[in-house]
């Protein structure tokens, strides 16, 4: 993720901080200097220093149950609105996906326990609504903050641990897919609901609905785009009439090929056909604007680029898009000369002719069963 500082490695996981963050503790600082003095401010920037590292924690909570499984996670971000562990994948296997959602609310559970056993933590409703109270003992607000977020994490909507957990308790009985429809579904439900309840008493409940929702739908859309390309040579989806680039043009003979084309992303490779890297629109229009028109492609092209063999499946090839958040893959023949391109574009299209199709119907690699 840009903009995010690298502060230390834990158990082989990155942990960054993002610049937002770290401003929004500048502004938690002056915001309570400004209103009760240095003391304030001080008790306040150490609240939300403790408050994400419980957050942090929470995060580790889901990256050790994941590992467990066989799923690693190259990094985890802390945000001003919490933490981000980046899983390789998310497991299909209804079990694995509970264990590894619900390991993050638990570890907030064991927090406030442990503050309640060991430190004399009390547990008073006001506590979490009003962490920036000085006459509310630190440790009470910090029990309280952590039993409220176990709590709205097991909100059953995504991207909340709730989310998962309902779908893979779903999975079990009606399948992957249909479990996600169904839970973005009632994700989108408790979106509307969050959102009307901010009208009524709090406009922040309406940022959340909206965010809420969107994460709904993304979720659905992405867990449908995996199950139209299971199965499917990458052969049959590949983009193979393109635009290449060679790494030693100017970059303003991108811009041409730009114009000229409709294609986002543009391969560079090498004399003899082999993939190099990849600019892409948004690339070119940075070196143009920052490097100038006499720049070079390879100075502006994105060189580590995941590649799938011509032989490969549609699947692998999305899975790679995933992890690698490349702008595309390369497909190549057995000597690794180009042949072929995958984007994200490229498999939401194969979707699209999955659901055009009559229930029943077949085209090519892709079928509608009959009652979808």
């Amino acid at each position: 993720m840009s903009w995010s500082l690298n502060i230390g490695t834990v158990a082989g996981t990155v942990v960054r901080i993002h610049l937002t963050f770290l401003l929004f503790l500048a502004w938690i600082f002056a915001a309570s200097y400004a209103s009760g003095g240095s003391a304030t401010a001080w008790d306040s920037l150490l609240f939300m220093v403790l408050l994400f590292l419980c957050v942090l924690l929470h995060e580790f909570g889901h990256i050790f149950t994941a590992r467990a499984f066989g799923v690693t996670t190259p990094y985890v971000t802390l945000l001003p609105i919490g933490g981000v562990a980046q899983l390789e994948s998310i497991p299909e296997e209804p079990r694995q996906e509970f264990l590894i959602a619900i390991a993050g609310p638990l570890v907030n559970v064991a927090i406030t326990i442990i503050l309640v056993l060991f430190f004399g933590a009390e547990l008073q409703a006001s506590a979490a609504s009003s962490v920036d109270n000085m006459a509310i003992p630190l440790v009470n607000r910090l029990a309280a903050v952590n039993l409220f977020l176990a709590l709205f994490n097991m909100i059953p909507a995504f991207p909340m641990d709730g989310g998962r957990v309902l779908r893979a308790l779903l999975a079990s009985r009606m399948g992957y897919v249909r479990a996600t429809g169904v839970a973005a579904s009632i994700g989108q439900f408790v979106a509307f609901a969050l959102g009307f309840i901010g009208l009524l008493y709090n406009p922040i409940l309406i940022f959340i609905a909206i965010f809420v929702y969107l994460a709904a739908s993304s979720e659905a859309h992405m867990v449908a785009l995996r199950a139209v390309s299971r199965g499917v040579p990458v052969s049959h989806a590949m983009m193979t009439q393109f635009a290449t680039l060679s790494p030693e043009a100017h970059i303003d003979e991108a811009v041409q090929t730009l114009l000229q084309t409709s294609q986002g992303e543009f391969p560079v490779v090498d004399g003899a056909g082999k993939p190099l890297g990849i600019l892409d629109r948004g690339a070119l229009i940075r070196a143009l604007k920052t490097l100038g028109p006499d720049v070079r492609v390879a100075e502006a092209m994105t060189a580590d680029i995941p590649t799938i063999g011509h032989r490969g499946t549609l699947e692998q090839a999305f899975k790679l898009l995933q992890e690698k958040q490349a702008p595309a893959v390369t497909v190549t023949d057995a000597n690794g000369k180009l042949v072929g391109l995958i984007t994200s574009e490229t498999i939401a299209e194969m979707m699209m002719v999955q659901e055009a199709l009559p229930n029943g119907a077949r085209l090519g690699p892709w079928s509608k069963p009959q009652g979808v």
